[in-house]
């Protein structure tokens, strides 16, 4: 192997190492980015499970969180004010310190009372 080879060989290990935390940086903050996503859908569906609960007469705060997957029950915050299913959740922490300010809030309405 040539001088000219190696020297190239080591100047692309040491770019290869200079860009790897910007690599891990940006696949962090996409994580992040497609877990508020997540906890955007799901607060809308819980939020409408509560509103089509509050249609058929049942406890619309449960059919909320029955409406939500295991692992976003606890991160979730459900008010009920009136015939309006308010549903607040905080995505999963990817990146420390980022998840309450990503957290997706998602209102239904029921609609006048019949």
């Amino acid at each position: 192997m040539t001088a000219a080879l190696r020297s190239a060989l080591g100047q692309a290990t040491v770019e290869l190492v200079g860009l790897l935390p910007l690599v891990v940086l940006v696949a962090l903050a996409v994580g992040q980015l497609l877990a508020a996503g997540a906890a955007r859908e799901l607060a809308g569906n819980a939020a409408e499970a509560g509103a089509a609960a509050i249609l058929q007469g049942t406890d619309p705060r449960q059919a909320a969180r029955d409406a939500l997957p295991g692992w976003s029950a606890d991160r979730a915050a459900i008010r009920i004010s009136g015939r309006q299913v308010h549903v607040r959740l905080r995505p999963v922490a990817v990146v420390p310190g980022v998840a309450d300010r990503l957290a997706a809030t998602a209102v239904a309405d029921a609609g006048p009372e019949a």
